[in-house]
């Protein structure tokens, strides 16, 4: 990234690490506000853009260039939630979240945190799982900000209300209100390695082309949804129950049979890819109440897909 603001030739911005070492805690939090990440990374580099097209000698008097960027990378994702509902009724079919695979998902914790009651608190690893992500989706903008600057990233309802525009108590408000959506759409989590054995038994069952075993695997009320956005065929509409599931796998299953099915971390949970002819061309998330998978969440969308295809798959 271009630096207008740098010193002369041969020198360096002493202040320049330190700026772009927020990057990573910016993505994290972009991603999450926005469930894009593509988007997230150009709201980062607005960010970036706003703090270069300041003097220097107004850089030099914003006391926390760390809480500087926070807040503008904020409003920014702010300004795009408001907008977002006139963009999903553009787009073609179901909208999901953007997949990430382990390796471009950056956790760091956020140094001098507010301390908070650890029962409103969410980690980074869960705030990224696909049933969050979708969760997130029904807030209202204001929602989602507060919830995510105080309960994830652990930002204070005085400074979360600087963002917003709004006042700490009515952010409070919104937290709650957002913790609350979060509680009563969430089932009782399940073991990683029992969740990471049914997403294993469901790609065998699949591969085999075994309805009933699949059946067998998937909640009675189970939904799968999928997004192309319209740019390759992918059902419309979510499909419900666990025997029109299972018939829908099997007959994709029977019409690409050059797939190659491959066990992944998705969002840090486990997951399933298909790629063909070495490229990642659906990314599979699911959510797992028990011993049944819930929900499956299908991203064939290639350009949600395209942190999947830079470099090996590992």
């Amino acid at each position: 990234m271009t630096t207008p603001s740098e010193p002369g030739p041969g020198r360096l911005d002493p202040s320049l690490s330190a700026i772009m070492s927020e990057r990573r805690q910016l993505i994290n939090l972009a991603y999450r506000l926005l469930g894009s990440l593509a988007d997230a990374e150009d709201v980062v580099q607005e960010t970036y853009a706003r703090w270069y097209a300041m003097s220097r000698q107004q850089q030099d008097a914003i006391e926390s260039p760390g809480g500087w960027l926070t807040t503008v990378a904020s409003r920014i994702c702010l300004d795009l939630l408001g907008s977002a509902r006139a963009r999903r009724e553009r787009y073609v079919g179901e909208w999901i979240p953007e997949p990430l695979p382990d390796r471009t998902e950056w956790i760091s914790g956020r140094p001098g945190g507010t301390v908070v009651d650890p029962a409103e608190r969410v980690t980074l690893d869960e705030s990224i799982n696909m049933a969050f992500l979708v969760v997130l989706e029904s807030m209202t903008p204001a929602e989602r900000v507060a919830f995510i600057l105080h309960d994830v990233f652990c930002h204070s309802f005085a400074e979360v209300a600087e963002i917003v525009g709004r006042t700490p108590a009515a952010c409070r408000q919104l937290a709650s209100s957002a913790r609350r959506r979060i509680r009563t759409s969430q089932a009782p989590a399940t073991p990683a390695a029992r969740q990471a054995g049914i997403v294993r038994d469901f790609k065998q069952a699949w591969q085999a082309k075994d309805i009933a075993a699949l059946i067998s695997l998937l909640d009675p009320d189970a939904t799968a949804i999928a997004d192309g956005g319209g740019l390759v065929s992918a059902v419309l509409h979510p499909i419900v129950g666990s025997e029109h599931i299972a018939r829908y796998a099997v007959e994709i299953a029977g019409l690409a049979t050059d797939l190659m099915i491959l066990e992944r971390m998705v969002n840090g949970q486990p997951g399933l890819i298909a790629q063909q002819d070495g490229v990642t061309v659906m990314v599979m998330a699911f959510d797992v109440a028990g011993d049944r998978i819930k929900h499956i969440w299908a991203v064939r969308n290639p350009d949600k897909l395209r942190p999947w295809t830079v470099g090996p798959q590992h």
